[in-house]
């Protein structure tokens, strides 16, 4: 399934806030840990800074879901 999420006019969402706030993730720790263990990709290599600067074009995957990130 591949969603779409909006900045809504912000530069940049950290990449363990999208997982959260898109419900991906039930809390901002297990958000944390799921990227530590290198289960999230971003533009698809594997990404596991926490706090990633994700950014409008940028396309996330995590447990067989994908979002593509717009302005």
């Amino acid at each position: 399934m591949n969603e779409t999420f909006s900045l809504e006019g912000n530069d940049y969402i950290p990449l363990c806030n999208l997982l959260k706030v898109l419900g991906w993730c039930d809390s901002g720790a297990m958000a944390k840990a799921v990227i530590d263990e290198g289960a999230v990709t971003v533009n698809g290599q594997v990404e596991v800074r926490k706090r990633c600067k994700i950014v409008a074009g940028q396309t996330v995957r995590f447990n067989g879901q994908t979002v593509t990130v717009g302005e």
